[in-house]
């Protein structure tokens, strides 16, 4: 299997959340399977946090990078003295000599700043902390800069709002690189009231609706999303929740906020958009593999997700 290497990068005064958020996020996520090894690197061994804790045995920054590695760029407090550190610089540098295409970059909070300074931006969207948008558009003239995200993909590259938004981008990479099921346990093991998507209000369809701390309306949560294309009946699941199958109807609206058979077809539109990546795959055959008994019966429902299925 794939391992994806993942380098925290630290500069003098980050922000402790910064970096303790995002990299607890997937170490959890390590301890359940997913394929990550995990290194934090700096341009000096010993650094102090913004909370006054000292951090040593720091490994440098790496002359070359493994292939296929996501580079984790952590913030800093009063990042407009900072950062005018020489060893933010050597960051800068560093990263401008790392671009290849297959390097992914993630800025958490004030760091979209290196990223500007090293020409990461340029072309792309891209956000940071609400009180440093226009010193970024400033650095980063070149970018598309928004205000209104929690966290954006563009490309390779992502950044994110301030401070606790790393963790909702956290979870989103685990998603993407691990898996939807993984990023689920790791937000519940996390206690994430919240699982934010950084592009729209909506949020992502594997890690919406679990808001909640309802033991058994997680398990039936987590037995639709692992085969979202099975036909569920209301008594196989509430034979999982241990309960009479109309109190569980009533608990799950209660706290997922919507009935169990939309929250079932929003994960069968999410697995079928990734069916549809496969272009082998008639809309036929990707409606079967999603778990819809016809094709018109993954159109009507398509339509209530998303805006014009693809042709085929």
């Amino acid at each position: 299997m794939h391992r994806t290497p993942i380098f925290f990068v630290l500069t003098p005064h980050f922000l402790l959340l910064d970096y303790a958020g995002p990299a607890e996020a997937f170490r959890i996520a390590a301890g359940l399977g997913a394929p990550f090894d995990l290194h934090t690197i700096s341009p000096t061994a010993t650094l102090i946090s913004s909370l006054g804790l000292e951090i040593s045995n720091l490994a440098p920054l790496p002359q070359e990078l493994p292939s296929g590695a996501l580079v984790i760029l952590c913030g800093v407090m009063k990042s407009s003295d900072n950062y005018q550190l020489p060893e933010a610089q050597a960051v800068v540098d560093w990263l401008h000599s790392m671009q290849r295409p297959d390097l992914q970059v993630a800025c958490i909070c004030s760091a979209a700043q290196l990223a500007a300074r090293a020409g990461l931006l340029d072309g792309r969207r891209c956000t940071t902390h609400h009180t440093l948008i226009e010193r970024l558009r400033q650095q980063a003239p070149k970018a598309r800069v928004e205000d209104d995200k929690i966290f954006i993909q563009d490309g390779p590259i992502y950044s994110s709002a301030g401070i606790t938004a790393g963790i909702d981008l956290a979870l989103f990479l685990i998603e993407q690189l691990a898996s939807a099921s993984i990023a689920q346990e790791v937000a519940r093991h996390m206690v994430i009231y919240l699982r934010r998507n950084g592009q729209e209000a909506q949020l992502s369809p594997w890690l919406a609706h679990r808001s909640h701390l309802h033991p058994s309306i997680h398990r039936v949560q987590d037995a639709i999303s692992h085969a979202p294309e099975k036909h569920w009946s209301v008594a196989d699941l509430a034979a999982i929740a241990l309960m009479s199958e109309r109190n569980l109807s009533r608990l799950f609206r209660q706290h997922a906020g919507l009935g169990m058979v939309e929250y079932q077809q929003s994960l069968r539109i999410a697995h079928a958009k990734k069916l549809l990546e496969n272009p082998s795959h008639s809309l036929e055959k990707i409606a079967e593999l999603a778990g819809f008994n016809s094709i018109r019966d993954f159109r009507r429902v398509w339509a209530k997700f998303e805006v014009g299925l693809p042709r085929r």
